[in-house]
């Protein structure tokens, strides 16, 4: 497996001949991609062998003993086929497992600038020849079936979120339709594998009733063949009494999860949207009735990626304006951290960070002194030249400063 987050940049990694990189090494998210790029996981990818194990574990344990016990015991003709259907049941339940924690569950990709501003903060100081600061509105207002839907934007990914869309702070990446992170799968569940995740889900409560219903079949078997108490007959296939117990305590999970999923794909709502919105106090705006809920669910197609990992970075042609004094992202002014990522708020003060670049002009200003030792004011000119580097390395700034530190003076200092 390839950790893309640890990587480089999209401008690092191309090859000697100044190819781009490919897009999966140069993924800033915290995805493991195996193959090339094939398939994408989560961080904690290696969380699916545990969901393997205990898969294949009970299920082989079922057809050595229990299965096995019926063909030897009674009928080989009973128990081959309930053999066979256990492992065929077996295999489709990891191939649902794959689908849903290999694939892109619809991640959308982050923009290497901030959107466009639209208009201008007029709360903020400026001096005479400064462009006023231009402030992203943090919110925006997007109207679905007739009501309308706030839509964030994501400091991270530097885009506004689709409706439905949230970042997850475990792959950090902004993930259509995001449901919740599922550590068991070890992968987001979204958009493109809700569906996959679903049946896996009910097929794996399916595969526990039927071991659970084979292993008293075996039981009782034994009970009337041999004319003994349900208890001896029990003491006489210790592989089944293990097996009830384990799936009796797994069904309550694994089904208890699938009755959940089924009231929320019937009401039109994502885990996320049920814990956080709690839509039985308002109007949902996605419920479109129970049976056009379930056909979007299964009945629909699954859109394509929006990600091409195993092409190359696309490289930028030409510089694009960006903005510079004017630019304030929506978090600017105030104490921030994403809450989403579970980052330390970092203080974020343009004018601060302003009123410091002016008392360092000051300070060279005052440093000055002449060949008689005694001190004197710069001129005019040499505090515009000041400021003016000092301009120059606050944008240099805003792009090497250090996370853990939160005054650009410090920096500025060194």
């Amino acid at each position: 497996m390839n950790g893309a987050s640890a990587s480089a940049g999209v401008g690092t990694g191309a090859g000697a001949a100044g190819e781009a990189p490919l897009v999966y090494k140069a993924w800033k998210g915290n995805n493991v991609f195996l193959l090339k790029g094939r398939f994408i996981f989560g961080p904690d990818a290696r969380s699916l062998f545990v969901t393997m194990f205990l898969i294949i574990a009970p299920a082989s344990i079922f057809c050595a003993f229990v299965a096995k016990g019926l063909m030897d015991r009674f009928s080989y003709a009973l128990g081959l086929p309930v053999m066979i259907a256990a492992v065929l049941f077996t295999a489709y339940d990891l191939s649902l497992l794959l689908l849903t924690s290999g694939r892109d569950p619809g991640i959308i990709p982050r923009n290497a600038h901030p959107p466009e501003p639209e208009g201008f903060d007029g709360n903020a100081e400026v001096g005479a020849n400064q462009t006023p600061p231009v402030r992203l509105p943090r919110v925006k207002d997007v109207v679905v079936n007739g009501i309308t839907v706030k839509t964030k934007y994501c400091d991270t990914c530097m885009l506004y979120r689709p409706p439905r869309c949230s970042h997850c702070s475990i792959c950090n990446n902004c993930v259509e339709r995001f449901d919740h992170h599922c550590p068991w799968v070890g992968q987001c569940i979204g958009l493109r594998n809700y569906r996959f995740f679903y049946m896996f889900v009910f097929s794996t409560t399916l595969l526990c009733l039927y071991v659970f219903g084979f292993c008293w079949v075996l039981i009782v078997k034994i009970r009337n063949a041999e004319q003994i108490t349900i208890w001896k007959a029990m003491a006489k296939t210790p592989a089944s009494i293990a097996l009830v117990i384990y799936t009796f305590i797994a069904v309550w999970f694994v089904g208890g999860l699938s009755v959940f999923h089924l009231y929320l794909m019937s009401t039109n709502q994502t885990t996320y949207e049920n814990f956080r919105y709690r839509y039985d106090q308002r109007a949902n705006p996605y419920n479109k009735g129970i049976i056009e809920n379930i056909k979007e669910i299964f009945f629909t197609t699954i859109p394509p990626s929006k990600n091409n990992f195993c092409g190359r970075v696309q490289q930028e042609h030409g510089l694009r304006p960006r903005p510079t004094n004017g630019f304030m992202s929506p978090n600017m002014g105030r104490a921030v951290g994403d809450i989403e990522m579970g980052r330390k708020p970092v203080a974020w003060d343009e004018p601060r960070m302003a009123a410091e670049i002016g008392d360092l002009g000051a300070g060279l200003s005052n440093l000055l002194e002449d060949k008689d030792g005694r001190f004197r004011s710069a001129s005019p000119d040499l505090s515009r030249d000041a400021l003016a580097v000092g301009g120059g390395l606050e944008e240099q700034g805003s792009s090497a400063m250090n996370p853990g530190r939160s005054s650009w003076g410090v920096e500025a200092g060194r």
